[in-house]
């Protein structure tokens, strides 16, 4: 478990970090939804790829991506 400091900050513990592969000046991004926080390398994330866990959902289950076109275009 992992305290946040009176900075808003954390310490990814040292086993993580080598796992990962994570080290010292590399960029993350901490990306919220659902009620969950994820910390990504935002080398590893496009635009579109950050921009999913905040969108997901919108326009309900089942729907066709020409449904979802259809919707955009205001068809």
């Amino acid at each position: 478990m992992m305290k946040l400091n009176s900075k808003g900050q954390v310490t990814i513990p040292a086993e993580l970090r080598h796992r990962h592969g994570l080290v010292e000046g590399d960029e993350v991004d901490v990306i919220g939804g659902s009620g969950v926080l994820r910390i990504v390398r935002n080398h590893e994330l496009t635009r579109g790829q950050r921009a999913v866990p905040h969108v997901r959902g919108i326009l309900g289950p089942g729907r066709s991506t020409d449904e979802v076109m259809a919707l955009t275009r205001g068809e």
